[in-house]
């Protein structure tokens, strides 16, 4: 039986790789609103593990590796021409503040801002390391 999310956050958790993982932390937190959760540190100003959380879901991520099992299964965008095969969505209470933050940290607008046909206001955009992140005020459990 799965666990209940009330009590124990969210039971379904994206995991990202990133090359420069210490600067994505910090990046994700100032302008998407993530909090750290844990940090571990690697070898060479590396990031063997972190979790950050926001409101009551997660991410973990760490320092991108062709290292383990796990390492080589996992690319970044740009070895893959931009492109991903999954992406993210964040629901955040004002689109319009995350949007601009975004814009003021270098992030790239893929998907402008826009009031959404089924709902709240979003948009997509790229972040420090080009991953896919749609946000907005959209609250699927809320319908």
């Amino acid at each position: 039986m799965p666990a209940d999310p009330s009590s124990t956050g969210s039971t379904l958790i994206p995991c990202l790789r990133y090359r420069d993982a210490a600067r994505a932390i910090d990046w994700l937190c100032a302008v998407f609103g993530f909090t750290q959760h844990l940090v571990v540190p690697g070898p060479d100003d590396t990031i063997a593990h972190a979790q950050l959380i926001f409101g009551g879901g997660m991410i973990m991520l760490g320092s991108a590796s062709n290292e383990g099992a796990y390492g080589p299964l996992v690319v970044q965008p740009e070895d893959i021409g931009g492109s991903e095969t999954q992406t993210t969505y964040l629901v955040v209470p004002d689109a319009d503040a995350v949007y601009q933050r975004v814009l003021d940290a270098g992030g790239k607008i893929v998907i402008d801002i826009v009031d959404e046909e089924y709902g709240g206001r979003g948009f997509t955009c790229r972040d420090l390391e080009q991953h896919i992140w749609s946000i907005g005020t959209y609250d699927p459990w809320q319908q």
